[in-house]
């Protein structure tokens, strides 16, 4: 048989026949425009549960994409507690008794350390938290080292979100900062976050509606998760 001129291939055999058994994966994009990763890439949806130990009937309830920047789950809580995004706030990742681990920061804090430092622009959820009940610490007014609790109370596979939303919202959001004189004399005890039980923070099976009264309370219209 002569050789087909179409780079010496034979007669008769067409080129898809040779790709038989070859199956293309389309590149489906992520929200933000990247393709994914590979097969072992897969759609994954965070659900947090904020709460405050200052104001007891404050909780905040995001959803949003594990692949979406710590940045945006910043920006997604200030919004919802009308703060100013002018405070250099972090993220810290907590282990067994809220006992604290790797700090994400709003901005390149420039230490001579030599342990790796973490941007919440430059890093995604799913680099740090990948379990259910898992903690974090959102730390919104750092001269006063006031914070936010927040469980990942949640996590839904085969679905994604373009961008992440509050869908649920209950009580005010304690004030944003507070000035030096109030704090000296409002005398706050100096508290840490190493040894607190899970329990007392979120009890046993976190937080649920009956642990808030929320009859009067403002509660968004969101989707359900």
């Amino acid at each position: 048989m002569p050789p087909n001129p179409r780079r010496g291939q034979p007669y008769g055999i067409s080129p898809s026949r040779l790709f038989i058994g070859v199956i293309v994966l389309p590149s489906t994009p992520k929200p933000d425009g990247r393709p994914l990763g590979g097969m072992g890439d897969y759609y994954m949806v965070y659900k947090f549960t904020i709460i405050s130990d200052e104001v007891e009937d404050f909780m905040r309830e995001i959803t949003i994409d594990a692949d979406a920047r710590f940045v945006e789950l910043h920006k997604l809580i200030i919004d919802s507690c009308g703060y100013n995004d002018d405070q250099l706030t972090s993220f810290t990742i907590c282990g067994d008794g809220w006992e604290k681990g790797q700090d994400i920061t709003l901005e390149d804090m420039g230490t001579d350390s030599e342990e790796d430092s973490y941007i919440m622009s430059e890093t995604e959820l799913s680099e740090f938290l990948e379990d259910e009940k898992q903690h974090l610490i959102y730390t919104f007014d750092p001269l006063a080292d006031r914070r936010f609790y927040i469980e990942l109370s949640a996590i839904e596979t085969g679905k994604n979100l373009a961008h992440g939303k509050v869908t649920r919202s209950i009580g005010n959001a304690p004030q944003q900062t507070l000035d030096f004189d109030e704090m000296f004399n409002n005398n706050p005890i100096e508290t840490t976050s190493a040894g607190i039980d899970d329990d007392d923070i979120f009890g046993e099976e976190g937080i649920s509606d009956e642990d808030i009264d929320i009859e009067g309370l403002d509660i968004t219209d969101g989707e359900p998760f």
